[in-house]
């Protein structure tokens, strides 16, 4: 699913851009808290997520580019990667490189790597102008996604507009970065604080120790009562056996 719109700059701008081939130098990690399974996207169990940071500058242009990673998981190079370029010259900033696709989809994550795409601007340009662009229709499969889809980028203050008056085509026109609003759905998408994920990591550990604990104390409990029910077990064997012995005394003394 596509969870956010496809800005790309000209052709001309493409060819200048710097930077291409580095790597993010920040990280930080994401929780995905769990959701009810979704008709679309099926479930959503508790997942963590790293985020990537990188960010430069020049007097002509600045970037900020987002990449999301997944543990034991590998996507397509161009998923999970938002950049975001400001045109120092023009006074533009480009809000996504092509057609951000996200995975796992339908948690939260596209608007939340918007929203820190906005933030990352308003802090510095909010006079500037965000280019104007078509939204891509290849992955808006039916009108449920669309609807997501609008929902998504009004929410960040984007005005989606539809030319024609059966919807075949969307756009939106060149708003100020200022008027953007940058907001994500914090319960869905949550930051962890290094110190956070490392007091998440103590607490697990204990949990696990202290499991491992009472599965001993279980396991010796359980041993325990075998080794009882054996002794019962003798016990009731050997009173069977004298019972068959009396009963067979008592027969014999008595037909003696």
């Amino acid at each position: 699913m596509n969870d956010t719109p496809s800005q790309p700059p000209d052709n001309e701008t493409t060819r200048a851009l710097p930077w291409a081939g580095l790597a993010a130098d920040q990280f930080r990690l994401l929780r995905l808290a769990p959701l009810p399974t979704d008709r679309l996207s099926g479930p959503r169990p508790l997942r963590f997520v790293q985020l990537g940071r990188l960010e430069r500058h020049s007097r002509e242009q600045s970037l900020l580019r987002l990449t999301l990673q997944l543990p034991n998981q590998i996507v397509h190079s161009d998923q999970n990667v938002l950049e975001v370029w400001a045109d120092h010259q023009r006074k533009v900033v480009y809000l996504g490189n092509d057609d951000l696709q996200v995975e796992p989809q339908n948690r939260g994550l596209g608007r939340f790597l918007l929203a820190q795409a906005i933030g990352w601007a308003k802090q510095r340009w909010g006079h500037y102008q965000i280019a104007a662009s078509t939204l891509p229709l290849k992955d808006v499969l039916n009108d449920e996604l669309r609807q997501r889809r609008d929902h998504f980028l009004r929410s960040q203050g984007v005005d989606v507009q539809y030319p024609d008056a059966l919807q075949l085509k969307a756009g939106y026109a060149a708003a100020q970065v200022g008027d953007l609003l940058g907001d994500w759905n914090q319960e869905k998408v949550q930051i962890i604080e290094l110190l956070d994920a490392a007091a998440m990591l103590q607490q697990a550990d204990q949990n696990l120790r202290e499991q491992d604990v009472r599965l001993r104390k279980q396991e010796e409990n359980i041993n325990a009562m075998k080794r009882e029910d054996g002794t019962l077990r003798f016990t009731v064997s050997c009173l069977a056996v004298f019972v068959v012995f009396q009963a067979g005394l008592l027969i014999w003394i008595a037909t003696h």
